[in-house]
């Protein structure tokens, strides 16, 4: 059986998910066009809008206790910080070191529960950067890159480098995490033309997962940076613009995908184990 043959339609009913968020007790978390925060059941079957921003959801990201979820929105300009227990949002940044947010994109916690956020920047113009937040909301520009067009993220297991999607590259740079925490060098890990890569999440093994928002293909990089063709919807259908991607279910070993060209939670019964995130360890 193919891979596209074990992708499916897990949950229906959402806005134009651009983010998808797995949580350690099962249910799937995720963004729509206009502020709504989505929870799903862990069957995928109850789709509930818990809160909304009022403006357009695009990355998130659970704190590594759970107790909250940092929000990036487009419309608004600024990241949010939801209570995961009352669903309250409250204001977290407008930006940082006299920089304030075109497109806060996407976010990711290491294991100090420091925060990085992705800044597309401007379309079309080369000047994406990297910001890093403490829990508290204070801030600094990590990384002035500049990145052309950044946008999803990941970090490595051993928290050397992180790996930030460059749609218009078109590819994934990596960025590496000096010891005392400052950003070190950078380079191109890998390119995947004509494509426009957005959401990128590593196995336990070490591979990248790249998902594309066009045309609706998944690349997988190995640690010598092969690049393999995982998977290529040329229908549409089950995957339509995929953005963000995230490892989950029972045994870690499902793919979730959320598609920004429709209404539905892909799942790829993968069957490879992806890398735990802070939150899920």
């Amino acid at each position: 059986m193919s891979i596209l043959e074990r992708t499916s339609v897990f949950a229906e009913g959402l806005d134009h998910p651009e983010c998808v968020v797995y949580h350690p007790d099962g249910t799937i978390w995720a963004g729509g066009e206009v502020g709504q925060i989505y929870r799903i059941s862990k069957d995928g079957k109850e789709v509930e809008e818990v809160a909304s921003t009022g403006g357009f959801i695009l990355g998130m990201a659970l704190s590594p206790d759970c107790s909250w979820m940092l929000i990036c929105d487009l419309q608004e300009k600024c990241l949010w910080r939801m209570d995961m227990k009352t669903y309250a949002i409250t204001e977290f940044s407008q930006g940082a070191d006299g920089h304030h947010f075109n497109i806060p994109n996407y976010a990711c916690f290491d294991s100090h529960a420091n925060i990085y956020v992705s800044e597309s920047g401007a379309f079309r113009e080369v000047n994406g950067k990297i910001l890093k937040y403490d829990k508290d909301g204070n801030g600094t520009i990590w990384c002035d890159g500049p990145f052309n067009f950044a946008n999803g993220m990941a970090i490595d297991a051993g928290e050397k480098y992180i790996y930030v999607v460059c749609s218009f590259l078109p590819g994934v740079e990596r960025v590496k995490i000096n010891e005392d925490g400052t950003a070190g060098e950078r380079e191109v890990f890998a390119t995947v033309p004509e494509s426009v890569p957005d959401g990128v999440a590593f196995d336990a093994a070490g591979n990248l997962y790249i998902s594309c928002y066009a045309p609706n293909k998944i690349y997988k990089v190995a640690p010598d940076r092969t690049i393999s063709l995982l998977i290529d919807d040329w229908e549409a259908h089950t995957l339509s613009n995929p953005t963000n991607i995230a490892f989950g279910g029972e045994h870690f070993d499902q793919l979730f995908t959320a598609n920004l060209g429709r209404w539905h939670i892909s799942k790829i019964d993968l069957g490879i184990e992806g890398l735990k995130l802070v939150c899920h360890q």
